[in-house]
């Protein structure tokens, strides 16, 4: 079987991607941000085929308690993955290159936030060593693209989740945040 490959974004790969994942304003959105090195963009390739991609936030967060509790603390956000990609590897991929990138670039924890009614990403990011970061839900918002090209902001209870970029130790691994009625 082919393993994912992942790699910063280029711009060559921006409409391919897009199409790919049906998200034209996300990844021209994303794209700006990269280019005012606001954060990162990555996409990951399951032979030759786009597989999914996930972004990197490096400036301040918008959600105040996640401002208030994890300063500075750079979030992974908006992972997708091709409907019929997924199971494959791809997720743990992006995850992984990410947390690879802060690493180098001198970072020692990531954040990220997770739809409370996503049990799926949940118990990746439980496998992932991700935890609870202790301080309750939290309301994100989605941004979602009308048919009319307009945009809404759809509110979403969110879990917040934190991961020492250290070496994780035996009795971390088996830790779980979620409960059984998640996994």
């Amino acid at each position: 079987m082919t393993e994912p490959y992942v790699r910063p974004a280029r711009s060559a790969d921006l409409d391919l991607f897009a199409a790919a994942l049906d998200d034209d304003r996300f990844f021209d959105d994303r794209w700006l941000r990269l280019r005012k090195e606001r954060g990162v963009l990555f996409f990951a390739w399951l032979g030759p085929r786009p597989a999914g991609s996930v972004y990197l936030w490096l400036v301040k967060a918008e959600e105040a308690p996640i401002q208030t509790h994890l300063p500075g603390v750079p979030l992974l956000m908006h992972l997708q993955v091709h409907p019929e990609l997924r199971r494959l590897g791809v997720g743990t991929a992006l995850v992984e290159e990410v947390e690879d990138h802060l690493v180098e670039h001198g970072h020692d924890r990531v954040a990220l936030a997770v739809r409370t009614d996503n049990p799926a990403a949940a118990q990746l990011y439980d496998k992932l060593g991700y935890q609870d970061w202790g301080h309750g839900t939290v309301t994100c918002y989605a941004q979602v693209t009308l048919r009319n090209g307009g945009v809404l902001e759809v509110p979403e209870r969110c879990y917040v989740l934190v991961k020492d970029l250290a070496v994780i130790t035996p009795a971390q691994r088996t830790t779980s945040w979620i409960g059984a009625s998640h996994r």
